[in-house]
């Protein structure tokens, strides 16, 4: 089966590949190897996750579809949206 058939459509399959041999998960792969080359350029605009309230970093952990989270103190969510 050719490269990147099996999936849904990636951007820059040589990214995403690179990126999961590194151990990222699939779907975080899948968003950096999709955002293309503007992410760079869109970054940096938003504080540190230690700046934000738990309670901002609840709403964030619910956005991208962490579970547990309200189990997580403010140092396990940070870890969880770093490392989801």
């Amino acid at each position: 089966m050719p490269k990147g058939k099996d999936r849904p459509s990636i951007k820059d399959d040589d990214k995403y590949e690179a990126l999961r041999d590194e151990g990222m998960s699939k779907e975080k792969a899948a968003r950096i190897a999709n955002a293309g080359d503007e992410a760079s350029e869109r970054g940096g605009e938003s504080a540190p996750y230690e700046e934000w309230t738990k309670d901002e970093l609840y709403d964030k952990a619910q956005e991208v579809g962490i579970e547990a989270r309200s189990k997580m103190d403010k140092d396990e969510l940070i870890d969880a949206l770093r490392n989801h």
